[in-house]
């Protein structure tokens, strides 16, 4: 019986030992679990944040823009193209309009500088006016071509938006850059800003990621350049949903942007955002089993350059600024929309 008992008494405290053993590996590989997903969530959301960043600015067409009629022939001697309106073609059928943006006026606030291809013939000029048919796709232009180009002349938009990452509006950075060009409803700390074909498919998108870290989400929202609403920040726009606020006193800004002092674009002052630094904190969605305590990491990418933007830049500091895009209106317009 004795025997019976310190038999039954070493297997058991094997037993104990073992289970403890087991216990503490299940913590070690639920922590080891948790901080995975939260290194898995937060790494995908940084790289695509990276891609669409570097691809910000790039100016596109989805479809093919032909020349379904001549220009007047002879072309007008008397044709501006910074003020086309006295004598710009008369509007012109083209195979598509996709991708194409125009703002009449005296001084249009945003129009598309278009190239013609067609060998010794070939000019740029701005759009002065875009008119698309019910199909949504076909259309007509007017713009001030200064020589003829026959039926069938293929049209390009070529060249990059300057203002492809939105500069912060004035007043917002700290320390300021002098004579900085700011653009209302710009970016801001918790808010980027952005637009171009973004998912390099031919199709102009403007995007937003937007940093709430009250409510512990990244949010990233995607519409047309020429969307006239922007969704409401839902969870299905959620891309993170375990931020928190950054290190710092006070806290580090999820977004930070270097600009360039203003250069002169077609008349306009322009300041270009050449560097985006992404900072972002976020937390495990268990509680750790051994610390009884979230798991938290910041995530930190301090020189995200967008490669679009930065060539316009270095156009313009060259001198070379007819293949710098202006801001399309309705871009404009998203930067201050009210989500509905």
């Amino acid at each position: 019986m004795i025997e019976l008992l310190v038999a039954t008494a070493v297997l058991l405290l094997v037993m104990g030992i073992v289970m403890s053993a087991l216990r503490q590996s299940m913590q070690q590989q639920q922590t080891i679990w948790n901080r995975t997903e939260m290194h898995s969530g937060v790494r995908g959301a940084t790289e695509l944040m990276q891609q669409e960043v570097g691809q910000a600015g790039r100016v596109a067409a989805p479809q093919a823009i032909t020349l379904q009629a001549a220009t007047p022939n002879p072309p007008p001697t008397n044709c501006d193209p910074a003020h086309p309106d006295t004598s710009a073609s008369g509007l012109l059928p083209v195979t598509s309009t996709l991708g194409l943006w125009a703002t009449g006026g005296a001084a249009p606030a945003s129009y598309a500088v278009i190239t013609t291809l067609d060998g010794d013939n070939n000019e740029e000029t701005p759009l002065w006016q875009v008119v698309t048919n019910p199909d949504g796709v076909t259309g007509s232009i007017s713009a001030c071509f200064s020589k003829f180009h026959a039926a069938g002349t293929r049209l390009q938009v070529l060249g990059t938006f300057g203002n492809g990452i939105i500069p912060p509006a004035p007043g917002v950075l700290n320390p300021p850059v002098p004579g900085f060009a700011g653009v209302t409803n710009g970016s801001t700390a918790s808010v980027l800003k952005m637009f171009g074909d973004i998912n390099g498919d031919g199709n102009m998108v403007y995007v937003e990621y937007t940093c709430d870290t009250n409510a512990g989400k990244l949010y990233r929202t995607s519409v047309p350049f020429t969307s006239g609403t922007k969704p409401l920040l839902t969870n299905s726009l959620v891309l993170l949903n375990n931020i928190k606020a950054n290190p710092g006193v006070p806290p580090t800004p999820c977004f930070t942007y270097q600009v360039t002092s203003p250069i002169i674009v077609q008349g306009q002052p322009l300041s270009f955002v050449l560097d985006v630094a992404i900072t972002l904190t976020v937390e495990t969605q268990q509680i750790d089993p051994i610390t009884k305590q979230k798991q938290t990491e910041t995530k930190a990418l301090l020189n995200v350059s967008p490669r679009n933007v930065f060539n316009a830049w270095e156009l313009a500091g060259a001198g070379y600024t007819d293949r710098i895009q202006s801001t399309p209106a309705t871009v404009s317009a998203l930067l201050g929309m009210i989500p509905s």
